[in-house]
């Protein structure tokens, strides 16, 4: 008889195959489930050499999957000047100067992580970073990485000036003379991120490391990448070759707005690359494709205009980053190919283009096995959240914002108005409709901690505000799709699920055990968990 490697027994087993089951106990073998069911099943498993965890009652679950985050990103934001932790205007210059303080030599001050919450409008001015830094450039992303805020050296630097004119695909805000005020959106931030020094080879080995660890710890074994250009691929393969790798990754190539089809040659060249690795480990067929903005700063695509400060109804639909025609021939020629399409699109307009894009491929293609997903759906009309189910399009959801914050309250309710406010976030809608539906964080815009995220598809309220009313209480999830999301609906995105995803007997043991039942009575609040074990094919990645 061949014994496990590993037993854990005593747990609440959440295997998350749909089906009911009484199992409190898992057992593994060369990295591999080899029985789920109850103690005394798995425990003839156990020989001298068998690892064996008593838990008493905690969770355990397959390892948490998120189909969408910024990993190398986020490893890098570490290490520049990073303002995420913050959401106070007035706490800025003070991390600003003491950055800039400590990094004397560095030619451009650089970082991310304001909130646009945090200003009117959501628009930081540039004297507030001359007063601080005048005679370096600054350069500092939005939380959410669609807006920069920039001081005048860096306009002077990129020849930004009232002449200039806004870039088809972002918007230059300007003061009242008509001078830029030092906040770019969208593709008017290229025109000054293009001029800071790109990272090194190491800087971006040292950030997946680093994203690769905090990840672990809050129970992650895979992901999907949503933003890879040749760099980042490049960082993989490394961490592939030389056995660094222990996520499951898949990584969306970036498509570029600004080339047209002849692109797709260089899509499948880095698609194709050789790796010392199984696919299983890192694969890069996904595409991202940006179709439009963000509500905050008028950015999103809407079907009708946004609302003035004054409730008045404006000129302003948004932003289409791509054609839809482009996108559309786009999208039908890459799922012929065998790529996944990966959608950025968070208004009822951009969302539309995206659905629109999927049924043209499947028309012209019939139904593939590309899995394609948008990520964000912010603001869905109701008449297009059946069509999900109907093409097969998989609603990639980041939960965290779904609830009545500042950003809410102040930037998009009063450019929405109530109808379109009610069409938010309709994470019970689509799951009623039959959409499957898969979860991401879009880290480092927010958390990427899986349990805060459900805890608010759950409730539909702020973490940091668990006093609130929930936001648009019918759109809440209950705790058994909150939970299928972040692993088997994350899984069958990254086309793992026939590998990871649940726990069955000959999956990989890719598995998450957490510190508490989350079922319990007295469990407390889902993102109050925290993880007490992750492991990567039965090897611990993570011990808390």
């Amino acid at each position: 008889m061949e014994f496990a490697d590993l037993v854990i027994s005593g747990a609440t087993v959440e295997t998350m195959t749909g089906r009911p089951t009484r199992a409190n106990a898992v057992a593994v073998r060369a990295g591999r489930i080899v029985a789920v069911g109850t103690r005394r099943d798995v425990q003839t498993l156990a020989g001298p050499a068998t690892r064996s965890i008593a838990l008493d009652g905690e969770t355990l679950l397959p390892g948490f999957q998120d189909a969408h985050v910024h990993p190398i990103h986020g490893g890098l934001s570490a290490a520049l000047c990073d303002l995420h932790d913050l959401d106070d205007a007035r706490a800025y210059p003070d991390r600003i100067a003491a950055y800039a303080a400590a990094h004397p030599d560095r030619e451009w001050i650089s970082g991310s992580g304001w909130a646009m919450s945090a200003f009117p409008g959501g628009n930081p001015g540039r004297s507030a970073l001359d007063a601080i830094v005048p005679d370096r450039p600054v350069f500092l992303a939005s939380r959410d990485g669609h807006s920069a805020w920039v001081n005048s050296r860096a306009l002077q630097l990129a020849g930004i000036t009232a002449a200039t004119p806004d870039p088809i695909d972002g918007r230059i805000e300007r003061d009242a003379k008509g001078e830029p005020a030092g906040t770019l959106h969208e593709g008017a931030a290229n025109l000054v991120e293009v001029l800071i020094p790109t990272p090194t080879a190491g800087d971006l080995d040292a950030a997946l490391a680093e994203a690769q660890r905090y990840l672990h710890s809050l129970g992650i074994t895979a992901w999907q990448d949503a933003w890879n250009r040749a760099a980042e691929l490049a960082a993989y393969r490394r961490a592939v070759a030389e056995e660094r790798l222990t996520m499951r990754v898949v990584a969306a190539q970036l498509w570029d707005n600004g080339r047209g089809p002849e692109q797709i040659a260089d899509l499948i060249r880095e698609r194709d690359t050789p790796v010392a690795a199984p696919p299983d480990r890192f694969r890069a067929d996904s595409v991202k494709f940006f179709v439009d903005g963000i509500i905050e700063n008028g950015t999103a695509l809407l079907t009708e205009p946004y609302l003035g400060p004054d409730g008045n109804v404006t000129e302003n639909r948004g932003i289409p980053m791509i054609p839809p025609d482009e996108l559309r021939a786009a999208v039908s020629e890459l799922d012929r190919l065998g790529f996944q399409c990966h959608f950025h699109a968070i208004g009822d307009g951009g969302v539309r283009l995206a659905l629109d894009a999927i049924e043209g491929a499947v028309a012209a293609n019939g139904r593939t096995d590309g899995r394609h997903h948008i990520a964000h759906i912010e603001l869905i009309q109701p008449a297009d959240i059946p069509r999900f189910a109907a093409i097969g399009a998989t609603a990639n959801m980041q939960p965290l914002w779904a609830s009545h914050d500042n950003q809410m309250r102040d930037l998009r309710i009063p450019v929405l108005g109530p109808l379109r406010t009610a069409w938010q976030y309709p994470f019970g809608g689509l799951l009623r409709s039959g959409a499957r539906l898969a979860g991401g964080s879009d880290w480092t815009v927010s958390s990427p901690n899986p349990l805060l995220e459900m805890e608010v598809a759950v409730t539909r309220v702020d973490p940091d505000a668990r006093h609130n009313p929930p936001f648009l209480p019918d759109e809440r999830l209950p705790l058994d799709a909150a939970l299928a999301a972040f692993t088997i609906g994350s899984a069958y995105v990254n086309h793992l699920d026939h590998l990871t995803g649940t726990l069955e007997a000959g999956k990989a043991a890719d598995m998450v055990v957490l510190d508490r039942n989350l079922r319990a009575s007295d469990a407390g609040p889902i993102g109050d968990a925290r993880v007490a074990l992750t492991l990567a094919e039965g090897t611990e990645v993570y011990s808390g």
